[in-house]
């Protein structure tokens, strides 16, 4: 019979020697049962307003997907935009700085292409994520980095381990391409195009291939193929912007393969095709959902839907047809609500509660900590962004708030905007001497009333703020006097 003084010898043995074996994070998260972080999807439509969708009050373009995808998830609102155009929007949303901190303040255009790009040393959430141990993929537009004096922005050097689709916004206009880029290297395309300026734009006699039918096929194989690591897919969508280009000769600035139904509507074209972009990039967004629910994959999936800025009105179409702003004023370019208030949907099976409206007052840059917080990393140094996590998983009583958001715009004389405690929107222009404009978006939605001289504490509480929200740049000066407009 075994001596028991020698058996607890061995067992104290074995013990010790167990303990100092090295034990890997991942075992231990594989024996508590813990699951990867989850995968992360952001879906962005390209001018697409508030008030162009179902679920937001659209009651004449049928957007039926996106509308079950609110009834399945979360639907804001009160979400903004990081801009009211295109790449300083996009800039926020990357670098989870603020309109006033971001690289990227404006629409460039030829003559400082530099300006419109990110460096080096910007990190973007791409990056983040990827250090993380994420995937990551762009398929789309970026806008944010080119060939050239932008090559400092290109999304390979920006965290993207895969890239897609358009790297100049001009090229960008055109739904019918001759070429994209997959990764640094051109792709032709069937398209013949009549070019229009020397960054790609214009417009196609013989229209073939669809950019954003190809992106939609893009974005479902990426997510096929990507099932065995978390991954980050920034699926950034063309439609519904104008073909620039096309409507300067044709007078129609839509561009569609199909206008299905608004075929029989006897509207105008433009009309027509403005509305069947809307419900082509719906039946997109309703593919890519069904996909992640047959490849098992939706309940490890955070997928995020919204649009880049407020409507435009660069097609030739009829606005007051579509009322796409729903209930705000102004459309792109407008720092008013109609500018920059944005359709944000979030979308979690099993994690995020059905059918569930939050009125939480969030914008772009809150993506950077969002993804950081599910990652399961750490944001940047400044930036200013506030996780969106507990709203989204049922806690509001943890979710922190912003004292301010803030935007400023660049075309026709220096602008700037705050919103002060989700209620109170200050408007300048013309100069940092110039009153303050002042609109209670609580009782005056689609700021109408100037209420400055009635709340002169408020409307002096922002202007402070203004004096300082912004850190200076060489690229984007605060330049007050009215200058040539030069948007895209």
């Amino acid at each position: 019979m075994p001596n028991p003084k020698n058996f607890a010898f061995l067992l104290a043995l074995m013990i010790f020697i167990f303990l100092r074996q090295p034990v890997h994070a991942q075992e231990l998260v594989a024996k508590a049962g813990s699951k990867r972080p989850p995968n992360l999807i952001w879906i962005m439509a390209d001018d697409l307003g508030y008030g162009e969708l179902g679920c937001y009050g659209q009651k004449v373009i049928a957007t039926p997907h996106i509308d079950q995808m609110a009834r399945e998830g979360m639907r804001f609102t009160q979400f903004y935009a990081g801009a009211t155009v295109c790449a300083p929007s996009r800039s926020v949303l990357m670098t989870g700085q603020h309109h006033g901190h971001t690289r990227v303040r404006g629409n460039a255009g030829d003559k400082n292409p530099a300006a419109q790009a990110l460096r080096e040393h910007d990190i973007t959430v791409a990056k983040m994520l990827q250090q993380a141990g994420y995937h990551t993929a762009l398929v789309g537009k970026w806008g944010l980095g080119d060939q050239g004096a932008a090559s400092t922005g290109i999304p390979a050097k920006q965290g993207f381990d895969e890239f897609y689709g358009y790297l100049n916004q001009v090229h960008a206009h055109n739904h019918y391409p001759d070429f994209l880029w997959r990764n640094e290297s051109r792709v032709t395309l069937p398209n013949k195009v009549v070019p229009v300026g020397q960054k790609g734009g214009g417009y196609a006699t013989e229209p073939l291939a669809f950019s954003d039918d190809l992106f939609a096929d893009e974005a479902v194989r990426y997510v096929e193929n990507h099932r065995e690591k978390p991954f980050f897919l920034y699926w950034s969508m063309v439609v519904p912007h104008a073909n620039n280009e096309r409507n300067g000769a044709l007078k129609n600035g839509t561009e569609v393969p199909d206008l299905g139904d608004y075929a029989r509507q006897e509207w105008p074209a433009a009309d027509q095709g403005h509305a069947a972009m809307i419900t082509r990039m719906d039946s997109y967004v309703g593919r890519l959902l069904k996909v992640l629910k047959e490849n098992d994959l939706a309940e490890n999936t955070l997928v995020i839907f919204t649009s880049d800025n407020g409507p435009h009105n660069e097609s030739n179409h009829n606005l007051s047809r579509f009322q796409p702003s729903g209930p705000y004023s102004g459309i792109k370019r407008s720092l008013t609500d109609g500018g920059i208030r944005v359709p944000f949907i979030a979308w979690w099976p099993g994690k995020i509660s059905p059918d569930s409206t939050s009125g939480h007052v969030g914008y772009f840059g809150d993506w950077m900590a969002t993804a950081a917080d599910l990652a399961g990393t750490s944001i940047p140094p400044n930036c200013d962004s506030i996780s969106l996590v507990p709203t989204l998983l049922r806690q509001p009583e943890k979710q922190q708030s912003h004292e301010f958001l803030y935007w400023e715009f660049h075309e026709g004389g220096f602008r700037q905007a705050a919103l002060y405690q989700g209620r109170w929107k200050g408007i300048r222009q013309g100069g940092p001497d110039q009153p303050l404009r002042l609109y209670d978006q609580q009782h005056d939605p689609a700021e109408k009333t100037n209420v400055a001289a009635e709340h002169p504490e408020i409307a002096a509480k922002i202007s402070a703020y203004l004096a300082t929200a912004r850190t200076e740049s060489a690229d984007w000066p605060a330049n007050w006097q009215p200058t040539a407009r030069k948007g895209k």
